[in-house]
């Protein structure tokens, strides 16, 4: 079978580096993603090669050839050439020589299928020739990416206690590219080893699990999940409850064209923001991420889009409409928030002496007021807010005169 054409792989800086990689000779093969998703006409976004040659050749070749290239990993043979197109990943061939399920020990080699027996799953580990196109298949990836068919290669158990990350990664490509039920010995192995995924730092548990929660509908991958105790260990919080939330939200998402691997996250979770608080710092999200987690399942925020929008910000206002929102206001809650961008109060407190007001507490409340009507009355522009504004200092006068 033949690579089929493809944008990427006419790139001249592309077929430069190649050429110097030895790839005339058979020294250099695209692998990995980009031959997959080649394969299913799908878009390119990372570019790797594997070579035959040892990571100080690849370098000695790079820097003659007067290409930038960055030992990025050079105990594993990795070092990132950094082309006018993009940076490309060039891997020396390897094998496995010692496991622990979170890091490899690793030797070089020039044997393509031992390199390839160390990959995940089959679909992960076709190469292709960059000059034929030429695909070379040893463990029957091919007619597994056909029949969408996520399979371990090899012993199921044995590779995810190489590599404890391969449970997650197992359903995360299910959910991409599998059609129909998991791989039975797959789906058993990573219900047998579940409480493996404790031993991993809790950044790969929510890289991995954002990544699965942004492919087009991850809910009937999550419900195996669910169903057979694979997040258990490290997220009890998730259940079928979760599922059946998260599945409402893809069906929204999906007709509103706003997808987000967070909110789904949100929806997963019990409406809580504590208990949203303590994942998110379990897994380590970034501040804003928390922030967002918590006020997405906060079950007490008003529903009324722009002036949710106005208190939370546009983000978490679609986060709390998406999620909570009922069936029939959804859709005027959501086009309200098109191109409207929240304003701000078009009068402060200086504004307010000049009008007659004592500089003190009664300011600040007296804004307060405002502000409320303002919002109340779908913040109206400048000349409405200075009306506005006129009989709330003639009201807080009128009171402080009694």
């Amino acid at each position: 079978m033949i690579l089929p054409p493809a944008p990427w792989r006419t790139r001249p800086s592309l077929i430069r580096l190649v050429e110097v990689l030895g790839a005339a000779q058979g020294l250099s093969r695209f692998v990995g993603g980009a031959v997959r998703d080649t394969l299913l006409h799908l878009p390119v976004a990372d570019l790797d090669l594997a070579t035959a040659l040892e990571p100080d050749a690849v370098m000695a070749r790079l820097q003659a050839a007067q290409i930038k290239v960055i030992p990025t990993g050079l105990r594993h043979g990795t070092v990132t050439a950094v082309l006018s197109s993009g940076p490309v990943e060039v891997t020396t061939l390897r094998r496995d020589v010692a496991t622990d399920g979170r890091h490899a020990v690793v030797v070089f080699t020039d044997d393509w299928r031992a390199d390839a027996a160390r990959r995940d799953f089959t679909i992960n580990a076709l190469s292709a020739d960059p000059i034929t196109g030429e695909i070379f298949d040893y463990f029957d990836g091919l007619a597994d990416l056909d029949a969408g068919h996520v399979r371990f290669i090899g012993e199921p158990l044995e590779r995810i206690a190489e590599d404890h990350l391969r449970i997650l990664r197992f359903f995360r490509f299910h959910a991409r590219f599998g059609r129909g039920e998991p791989d039975p010995a797959g789906l058993a192995a990573c219900a047998a080893r579940a409480n493996d995924l404790m031993a991993l730092s809790r950044e790969r548990i929510a890289q991995e699990l954002l990544k699965l929660l942004a492919v087009a509908d991850p809910g009937p991958t999550l419900a195996v999940m669910v169903d057979n105790g694979i997040l258990k260990p490290v997220l009890p919080e998730i259940d079928r409850g979760g599922v059946a939330r998260l599945r409402r939200l893809v069906a929204r998402e999906t007709s509103a064209g706003l997808a987000s691997p967070l909110r789904r996250l949100a929806a997963l979770l019990p409406p809580d923001p504590a208990l949203a608080e303590n994942v998110a710092a379990r897994l380590k999200l970034s501040n804003a991420q928390r922030k967002r987690l918590a006020l997405a399942v906060d079950p007490t925020a008003p529903i009324a889009a722009r002036p949710l929008a106005y208190a939370i910000g546009l983000e978490s206002a679609r986060d709390q409409l998406l999620l909570r929102a009922s069936d029939a206001t959804l859709p005027e809650g959501m086009d309200s928030l098109r191109r409207w961008q929240p304003p701000r109060l078009p009068i402060g407190g200086g504004e307010l002496v000049k009008l007659g007001l004592r500089a003190g507490p009664v300011v600040a409340a007296t804004l307060k007021a405002i502000e409320r009507r303002w919002i109340d009355e779908d913040f109206p522009d400048a000349d409405r807010v200075q009306a506005i504004a006129l009989e709330e200092v003639d009201q807080a006068a009128r009171l402080r005169q009694k």
